[in-house]
């Protein structure tokens, strides 16, 4: 293991939300404003995914006021405090750009993805 590997691990957080594209989440984010820390939170569907190890981030897209807003996150980033996942989506694509092109709700809606119920054998 070379330095930049071993600085590079110091830098990934252990515990990781496990989310997909298309998922409906929340990110808590820190903001900083003067000498008060508060946390932020961005809701929004899961559009995109790049990158490995620290390089690793991924983007949320929400409609505001009528306006598509995207914002990037860095997925090891302290900044950051925790992702919860609101909805598991079924998408069948890697990146979902179609999105942007959308008006109204069905630019923020993705199909729900179905949950298995377990068969009972009697």
């Amino acid at each position: 293991m070379n330095i930049l590997d071993k600085i590079e691990a110091e830098q990934l957080k252990s515990e990781v939300t496990k989310f997909a594209v298309g998922d409906t989440i929340k990110v808590h984010t820190r903001v900083i404003e003067g000498d008060k820390e508060r946390i932020q939170i961005y809701t929004g569907i899961v559009i995109g995914r790049k990158g490995t190890g620290v390089n690793a981030n991924f983007t949320v897209r929400r409609v505001s006021y009528g306006e598509g807003v995207e914002r990037v996150f860095p997925l090891h980033s302290p900044r950051i405090a925790k992702v919860e996942v609101e909805k598991k989506g079924a998408v069948r694509r890697a990146k979902l750009n179609y999105l942007r092109d959308r008006k109204g709700k069905s630019a923020t809606t993705v199909k729900e993805k179905a949950r298995v119920a377990a068969k009972a054998t009697t």
